[in-house]
C-alpha cells in the first residue's frame, strides 16, 4: 500500500526510525506517534519508501 501524499509518507519514515530505535519516540509528533504503535515494521517500510514525485502534500478528506 503507498503512501498517498508526501505527508503520509514522512510520517511514515519518522515512525519508522523510531520503531528501529535510530529516533528517540518521544520526538515524534501527529500521525507518526499512532503509526509506530499500530504498524508493523514491514508496513512502515512499504509507506516510508513510497516516491514522493508528483504526491500532493496532502489529501483532503472526500
Amino acid at each position: 500500500m503507498p503512501a498517498k501524499s508526501a505527508a503520509q509518507q514522512k510520517a511514515a519514515g519518522a515512525a519508522l526510525s523510531a520503531k528501529r530505535g535510530d529516533t528517540p519516540k518521544s520526538k515524534l509528533k501527529g500521525a507518526s506517534i499512532s503509526m509506530e504503535k499500530s504498524m508493523s515494521e514491514d508496513q512502515l517500510e512499504e509507506l516510508a519508501h513510497t516516491r514522493r514525485k508528483n504526491k500532493p502534500e496532502h489529501v483532503g478528506d472526500d
